[in-house]
């Protein structure tokens, strides 16, 4: 469904690219000739020119062109809307980042958290700590987001989407040592929580309104190895949000992907049932598994190839992986192919064009 702001200029399905309309195809379930496919980081690499050099008369040329290359149908895009910088409107912790780009340029220490006790924590409020804009203007905002991301990447997807979430939102607000510690009083902690649901809330309204066909809700809220707070904390405060929080998108014909780092197996059927058309998911939640599970039911972004074998391991290892991966997709209703932890910078480069072209020449359903 297309919104009246902005709808005249978005083309008629019947006119989406054929990369484009296979993505649209696999988010529907419906028969596609091939897999859809998508990669995260690919911009980082050393070996591939940058996505989108501000020079030039076409900026995005580039990134155009890299993302034909690798045959990409699919590009996880989130924005957070007008009040998205935490740090300019109130408290947030900044945990530092290591480096993860070629030539270090992001990296940067950890700052120290503004928040001194669990009190402080519990006294919180996502909403009225960091404010709210006007609906018009972020729905406005929005629109012309995906408005500019349609125009520059007219062969792929680009879904709407919203990072700091629930669980995420806590963790940027008061990073790990703090969350952790104020998340063992689930009665407290809850009314904390909910004022980043309401706060999340205001923006999958106003993405409801936009002409995104997908919408993706990034909420890291578990570990690599699983839960970190008790499961009930998820079954009875978390999940139940996120159902909330798609409603408003589901009235308006939006597809909903759910996407999180770690392993979130043990909560996926909870996460489909609260709503979810998709998954995306890392390589430690077995494709093996969520293909039998949700194969049938569930858009799966992921596969079983790992980015430690892309960077440290044998072609062999890789080969082997991707293979494993298409013959598994092939049962399946709805797959996006994708290295489901991303493609850091310092993958040889003779492995990543294996990789490309080997995926690339086999993924025929």
């Amino acid at each position: 469904m297309l919104c009246a702001l902005g709808a005249s200029s978005v083309p008629s399905v019947a006119k989406f690219p054929m990369s484009l309309q296979l993505a649209l195809d696999t988010l529907a379930l419906k028969p596609v000739p091939r897999f859809a496919r998508t990669e995260y980081s690919l911009e980082y690499h050393q070996a591939v020119p940058p996505p989108a050099p501000m020079t030039g008369p076409d900026p995005y040329a580039a990134g155009r062109a890299l993302y034909a290359r690798w045959d990409l149908d699919f590009l996880w895009t989130v924005e957070d809307g007008l009040r998205g910088d935490w740090a300019k409107w109130g408290r947030c912790t900044d945990m530092g980042h290591a480096e993860y780009a070629s030539d270090g340029s992001d990296l940067h220490q950890p700052v120290r958290c503004p928040f001194e006790s669990v009190e402080d924590v519990w006294a919180f409020d996502a909403v009225a700590e960091y404010g709210l804009p006007a609906m018009a203007d972020q729905v406005a905002a929005y629109e012309a987001w995906w408005q500019e991301k349609r125009l520059n990447f007219p062969d792929q997807l680009c879904p709407g989407g919203y990072y700091k979430t629930i669980v995420s939102g806590a963790i940027q607000a008061f990073g790990w040592d703090m969350l952790l510690e104020a998340a063992a009083d689930r009665d407290k902690m809850e009314r904390v929580f909910d004022s980043f649901f309401r706060r999340t809330q205001f923006h999958m309204d106003a993405w409801a309104q936009t002409s995104a066909e997908a919408i993706i809700q990034h909420d890291d809220f578990v570990w690599t190895a699983g839960a970190f707070m008790r499961p009930e904390i998820y079954r009875s405060v978390i999940i139940p949000r996120y159902a909330e929080l798609w409603k408003p998108l589901k009235r308006a014909g939006k597809k909903v992907l759910f996407c999180s780092d770690g392993d979130f197996r043990e909560f996926a059927a909870d996460i489909v049932a609260a709503g979810a058309d998709g998954l995306i998911f890392e390589p430690v939640m077995d494709f093996g598994e969520m293909t039998e599970k949700f194969g049938q039911t569930t858009v799966l972004v992921g596969s079983a190839v790992d980015c430690r074998d892309l960077t440290f391991g044998k072609w062999e290892t890789v080969r082997a992986a991707v293979d494993r991966s298409l013959a598994l997709a092939r049962g399946c209703r709805g797959v996006i192919l994708a290295t489901g932890n991303h493609l850091p910078a310092n993958i040889p480069a003779p492995m990543l064009e294996h990789y490309r072209a080997y995926l690339q020449d086999h993924r025929h359903r």
